[in-house]
């Protein structure tokens, strides 16, 4: 059995699906399983990760849990986890914990403390270490419905920006089968390929032609600042953007590794999701 938190969002969303394909009994955490619209043959179990007490009921039976933390600071880490991962250690075998590549350099974010924790609570581990998330590009959406011009800083940064789908089946894998047990996979798409690039293939999906406009960096703050609400966040992304220019996203064929089959392409994943561009 294996309990799904992050349940009915983008990877965890693909994992449910991906498990369900693969006849695995499966548990998914949602806050309001009425709303959760997953598919049939999981059973839903209402709660969240911020009360580990409230969530060691529906740990009975479960031998895996995916995790994803969905409280992006150190201090949420330090205040939330302690509780989460003990109870998670009393009660299941293995925890496979969607990180991030930045957990590898120092301090680490977020992402590192709870994989700190992990590692020091005798569970099984496996910390999937995925690059950007192709679906951070629906943040020009509302620019593209809106007219045929991507303002956005930084054209040239090249990222190997990752299909859902190739994360969740990477998780599944590591769920199910002990080979990936205590390993760090930077799990990525096939290649780096600029923003400018990324609008364009964009641009192929919707069957429209786009163009890309550099934004002042201090716009692109006040935009970022807005959009989720911490100007440290806004900053520190524009600046991993910005180092992407001189060294592209790293690129790794851990996908194929793992599951066999190649990471899917950005074209592929803006074709799969054109509509929410159009």
């Amino acid at each position: 059995m294996i309990l799904v938190t992050g349940a009915t969002g983008t990877v965890g969303r693909q994992v449910v699906e991906q498990l369900i394909v693969a006849h695995q009994p499966v548990h998914a955490l949602a806050r309001d399983p009425d709303r959760a619209g997953l598919p049939g043959g999981v059973e839903l179990v209402a709660g969240d990760l911020s009360g580990a007490v409230g969530l060691a009921p529906h740990l009975r039976g479960v031998d895996a849990v995916f995790l994803l933390w969905p409280f992006p600071t150190v201090d949420s880490v330090r205040k939330l986890g302690p509780p989460l991962i003990n109870t998670l250690a009393a009660h299941v075998g293995r925890v496979v914990y969607l990180s991030a590549t930045p957990a590898a350099e120092p301090p680490g974010g977020f992402w590192r403390a709870v994989e700190t924790l992990i590692e020091a609570s005798g569970l099984e581990w496996t910390f999937l270490r995925p690059t950007g998330f192709a679906k951070n590009t629906l943040m020009w959406a509302n620019q593209i419905r809106a007219g045929d011009i991507v303002r956005w800083p930084y054209p040239d940064a090249a990222r190997s920006l990752i299909h859902e789908r190739d994360i969740a089946a990477v998780a599944v894998q590591a769920l199910v089968r002990d080979e990936l047990v205590g390993a760090m996979p930077v799990i990525s798409g096939p290649e780096a390929i600029t923003q400018a690039d990324q609008v364009a293939a964009i641009a192929t999906a919707i069957g429209r032609e786009l163009r890309y406009e550099d934004m002042p960096q201090d716009e692109a703050v006040a935009e970022l600042e807005a959009m989720f609400g911490n100007t440290d966040f806004a900053r520190t992304a524009l600046d991993t953007w910005a180092g992407f220019v001189a060294e592209p996203e790293v690129v790794s064929t851990a996908v194929a590794e793992v599951t066999g089959e190649p990471a899917r392409p950005f074209r592929e994943w803006a074709a799969d999701h054109a509509d929410d561009f159009r």
